[in-house]
């Protein structure tokens, strides 16, 4: 009786240890298109925003990669800016959040967050749903426009050629490290994240973040899988 107390006991702490370890977050964060009026300004050849899902479909794609490899209980979080597709689905004429979360409905896993400022974004890596006591981030990754400096949420979206919501390196600092788990992976999808913003994000989070030296491409993609490529010359930088 007394072994077989010790056995079932034994399996329920491997249990419970196992669970903890795989109780944590992967945060996909997904920026806006420009608004297709400020696109036709460009010339042929310059304009990137043809199409309003680039970072959409292109998130999807890795979060249902990501589905598959990462432990059975993490929760995955998709945080897009709000503001971008409600401006461009004005423009196009098309119910565009209302496809955005449409994928939740095809991949139930997903937990879509809308945010509409920085301020917002910050707040939910920092404390999630509920504090981030003992759900630590496992992953973070974003798709969007940026430059080396930082993340733009809505680069020609209300301003031509202009953002007016960003994650700035200088912003960095109040992001709290100990949000993260102590192997966290992270990487930007965006341009030229790995020339200044990487090196930021390694000292405000202790985390490094994979991130591109010069431009990545998100055109034809559907030959790529879904996959975001580089430009001539550009590399990836670990």
């Amino acid at each position: 009786m007394t072994r077989l107390l010790f056995t079932a006991l034994l399996l329920l702490t491997s249990g419970l240890v196992t669970k903890a370890a795989a109780d944590t977050e992967y945060l996909i964060v997904s920026g806006g298109p420009a608004a297709r009026g400020f696109e036709d300004l460009r010339r042929p050849g310059e304009q990137h925003d043809r199409w309003w899902g680039n970072f959409i479909r292109t998130a999807r794609v890795r979060m249902q990669e990501i589905h598959k490899t990462v432990p059975a209980n993490t929760r995955i979080t998709w945080l897009v800016y709000r503001d971008a597709y409600v401006r461009r689905a004005a423009a196009e004429h098309q119910p565009l959040t209302q496809n955005v979360e449409s994928v939740t409905k095809a991949y139930p896993y997903i937990n879509l967050v809308w945010f509409r400022s920085t301020d917002e974004l910050i707040n939910y890596i920092n404390n999630g749903q509920s504090g981030r006591g003992g759900l630590k981030i496992s992953g973070f990754e974003y798709f969007g426009h940026s430059n080396k400096y930082s993340f733009m949420f809505d680069y020609s979206s209300d301003v031509y050629a202009t953002s007016t919501a960003w994650l700035h390196e200088n912003d960095l600092h109040k992001i709290s490290r100990w949000a993260f788990s102590g192997k966290a992976y992270c990487q930007s999808w965006g341009c030229h994240t790995a020339e200044s913003f990487s090196k930021a994000w390694k000292r405000a989070t202790g985390t490094k973040m994979v991130g591109a030296q010069g431009k990545t491409d998100y055109s034809d993609m559907h030959l790529r899988d879904w996959h975001v490529g580089l430009s001539s010359g550009a590399r990836w930088v670990r």
